[in-house]
């Protein structure tokens, strides 16, 4: 009888074989992301808050006339510092458009008519979910906070933030924003572009802390989307420096409940004044007084 040699390993290690790939400069190893088990239910402590991660699928990108096809969520407690403590409870819900779900959406989700069938989102779950949240975040928040809002208006009076627009991911040394690159980026993989597998992945990638920083890369968020920014409305700008708007930021709105047909930026509120300089003396060439709205979290990425 053959038996086993001396010294070999009774069984495939895989987390060791991984540290041993790591030790090798021809490798990089990524692993599986693995949520977070959801905590049992407790009183808040001092100086912590709870925020809840949003992700949606869509029957298209106009969230006037496109619908929500998949929410999910995850809720959990941080501190101060962004330090994720516990998540504690997940949301995930299918919903059967009024129309058939496109080829290239189905690619792009997963998501059938098949899977959808007779599927109805539970709004009274959903708001009782999101009650509790000081704050809401999405990775791309100019996108999914007007599908939300269409949903319920639960999610209308929150304050919202974007973990593409306010965390700066090339400073700390990510080469692309993409939720995709993020996770590949912070050594793991997972099952994208299902909402609720997209929410655990962003909670990740936001847990993280990155070399010789003290906040997390959530805590990072949290300040940005503390501070209060001014949208600035250039109205009436010439046609001819539309070019010269562009390059510095702005982007053109064409008007519409309650708002002008025009250019417009969105600064920190301590430079708001500089940019009303820069109109005078380099758009307008006179004094003006710009239409200008000050910009919460509780605004920002509300559809324009």
């Amino acid at each position: 009888m053959t038996g086993r040699r001396r010294g070999a390993p009774s069984a495939f290690e895989p987390e060791a074989a991984a540290r041993l790939l790591e030790a090798h400069g021809d490798y990089q190893v990524l692993r599986r992301l693995v949520p977070r088990v959801t905590a049992p239910s407790r009183p808040l402590m001092l100086g912590e808050r709870v925020a809840v991660i949003v992700d949606t699928e869509t029957t298209g990108l106009d969230h006037k006339h496109d619908e929500v096809i998949e929410l999910g969520m995850v809720a959990f407690i941080h501190d101060a510092t962004g330090t994720v403590l516990d998540v504690i409870d997940t949301f995930s819900a299918l919903q059967e458009p009024s129309r058939a779900i496109g080829p290239e959406i189905t690619r792009l989700t997963g998501i059938t008519d098949a899977m959808v069938e007779g599927q109805c989102i539970d709004i009274d779950a959903v708001e009782t979910f999101i009650e509790v949240a000081d704050l809401v975040i999405a990775h791309n928040a100019a996108f999914d906070r007007p599908f939300c809002e269409r949903l319920t208006r639960g999610f209308d009076p929150k304050p919202w933030g974007c973990s593409v627009k306010e965390v700066d991911w090339a400073t700390h040394g990510f080469e692309g924003s993409k939720l995709g690159y993020l996770v590949g980026q912070s050594g793991l993989f997972h099952q994208g572009h299902r909402a609720v597998d997209d929410c655990h992945a962003l909670l990740e990638v936001l847990a993280q802390t990155r070399p010789e920083q003290e906040l997390t890369m959530l805590g990072h968020l949290l300040v940005r989307s503390e501070a209060t920014r001014v949208r600035i409305w250039a109205e009436g700008a010439p046609y001819d420096l539309k070019d010269q708007l562009k390059r510095r930021g702005y982007r053109w709105d064409g008007g519409g409940d309650g708002r002008p047909r025009a250019w417009w930026v969105e600064v920190d509120e301590a430079l708001a004044e500089a940019e009303i300089a820069y109109l005078e003396g380099e758009i307008y060439m006179r004094r003006v007084r710009p239409r200008a709205q000050r910009i919460t979290a509780c605004e920002r990425y509300k559809a324009l």
